[in-house]
């Protein structure tokens, strides 16, 4: 999600092991390797979860991401700082991307503890715009390109109802930050992270790999059992995010085999290689079906329900809006779309 991810026909991936099936209570840890614990809040949305994690950082504990800045989940961090474990503190705070779910309380445990939150860049500017609404972070900039890709009248009037979705969830955000840099190494505690950039799924997304635990904190761009959004912004609206997102999972096929993946959502899983391949074979899928379907010209609204085969909510027709356009975006670039000048201000798609 981030709170954007729409599981599109995902089924269960027998080919990854899940050696924590047991959930964590609410408010309480489980430790998932010498030092890291694995803690989960509720979300708001069909995609009911986050997961967050704590590595022990000399005396106390960094936080990596931190559900979204509502009351609820605010009272489940207090009764884990109530716990002895929690009761250590947090030595730092680091995001690995700006979506509400993982940046919705960075501002409230870095002032309660007096600490810095550490993510890259483009992260940390792309959450202060899109609280601020600005360069083209906000709704009506989404939904006139959508507009623009046959979104239907109905659909754009239950989602203009949305308002500034971002702040609502990340009430506030520091006006300072400590800089994460892809390729470079972290010292958390008496082990080195080394820090992975991937692309697509966000504008700068950091993973952290530790190799002397066998551990990769994935974030978003490694899920075991949905496959993460990818979607065109307006701010960008010529962009090609599935082709930056297939190449940065395609880098996580050196990973060694045995790595023990946590990420952002579903359960932590050993087969990183084995997820990575399965995302390229659903989008290249994914990819074949929308191709197939442009026989005649068809808009990016027109597709949707080929990947997604279910009723959407207004919520969730915002990412497969997205979506859709993404995966035309990329078979554009290939050259095996073509795209028709506007008709009635609607672009269209069509098999050479």
């Amino acid at each position: 999600m981030s709170s954007s991810e729409v599981a599109s026909r995902a089924a269960p991936v027998p080919a990854l092991q899940y050696p924590f099936p047991d959930l964590p209570e609410a408010g309480s840890v489980t430790a998932v390797a010498p030092g890291v614990y694995w803690l989960r809040m509720p979300l708001p949305f069909s995609l009911n979860h986050i997961n967050l994690w704590l590595i022990e950082d000399d005396e106390r504990l960094a936080v990596v991401d931190t559900g979204i800045g509502n009351d609820s989940t605010r009272a489940l961090w207090q009764q884990f700082f109530d716990s002895p474990l929690g009761k250590r503190g947090v030595s730092r705070v680091i995001l690995t991307h700006h979506h509400p779910d993982h940046a919705g309380n960075a501002q409230w445990l870095a002032e309660r503890f007096g600490v810095s939150v550490w993510m890259s860049l483009s992260e940390y500017m792309v959450c202060h715009a899109a609280r601020d609404t600005a360069a083209g972070h906000n709704t009506a900039a989404l939904l006139q390109m959508y507009r623009a890709n046959g979104l239907s009248a109905a659909s754009e009037q239950s989602m203009s109802v949305r308002g500034n979705y971002f702040v609502t969830h990340v009430p506030s955000f520091p006006q300072r930050y400590r800089r994460l840099l892809g390729g470079a190494e972290l010292e958390i505690g008496a082990r080195r992270w080394r820090l992975i950039t991937g692309y697509g799924h966000c504008p700068e997304h950091i993973s952290l790999h530790c190799e002397a635990l066998g551990v990769l904190i994935s974030g978003d761009m490694l899920l075991p059992r949905i496959t993460t959004n990818v979607s065109v912004q307006a701010y960008e609206p010529e962009g090609n995010p599935l082709a930056l997102f297939l190449d940065s999972t395609a880098r996580m096929l050196s990973l060694p085999a045995d790595t023990l993946v946590l990420p952002s959502h579903g359960l932590p899983f050993r087969g990183a290689r084995e997820r990575a391949s399965q995302l390229a074979e659903h989008h290249r899928l994914r990819l074949a079906e929308l191709e197939a379907a442009c026989d005649s010209p068809r808009s990016a609204a027109d597709l949707v329900p080929v990947l997604f085969r279910r009723e959407l909510d207004g919520h969730q027709m915002f990412f497969a809006m997205g979506e859709s356009m993404a995966h035309l975006h990329y078979l554009l670039a290939r050259g095996r779309l073509l795209r028709l000048p506007p008709q009635d201000g609607v672009l269209r798609y069509v098999r050479p």
